[in-house]
């Protein structure tokens, strides 16, 4: 599945949470999801995050 190529994993907004239902967050927008928070931007928005930023 292409969700535009972002990497959650080397956001430096990106962290795991402890919620067993929505293990994986965004800082940025704020959210939790079961998915990569890239896959579900793109699904909502028809376009890759733009608010990806690389971790140092």
């Amino acid at each position: 599945m292409n969700h535009g190529k972002i990497n959650c994993f080397q956001c430096k907004f990106f962290y795991v949470t402890w919620d067993k239902n929505h293990p994986r967050g965004c800082k940025s927008f704020g959210f939790k999801t079961k998915k990569l928070p890239s896959i579900e931007v793109m699904a909502a928005s028809g376009q890759p995050c733009l608010r990806f930023e690389k971790k140092n």
